[in-house]
């Protein structure tokens, strides 16, 4: 019976050296998207969604409401994300 030898690491320990060097750097601040918070009633919530999705449409620009959650008053709060360009 072969024994188990656990793989290499020294791939990802290069991959976090890196992405703390860069994390530190101010490279990487939450990544290359750029992201609006908004805290709206529900209607307008909607409205504020799908006009960055008509502006920045999700094949293009990887739109997408990245997060939400009701709050008191049938308000909403989200957050919406995408790419800086369509390149």
């Amino acid at each position: 019976m072969a024994k188990f030898t656990s793989p290499p690491l020294d791939g990802l320990k290069r991959r976090i050296s890196r992405h703390r060097a860069e994390t530190a750097a101010g490279r990487d601040q939450q990544g290359h998207f750029i992201r609006e918070t908004y805290c709206l009633s529900r209607e307008d919530a909607r409205r504020k969604a799908r006009e960055w999705f008509d502006t920045f449409p999700k094949a293009a620009y990887w739109t997408e409401v990245e997060s939400w959650r009701p709050l008191e008053g049938d308000r909403i709060e989200f957050t919406m994300r995408r790419l800086p360009t369509a390149d």
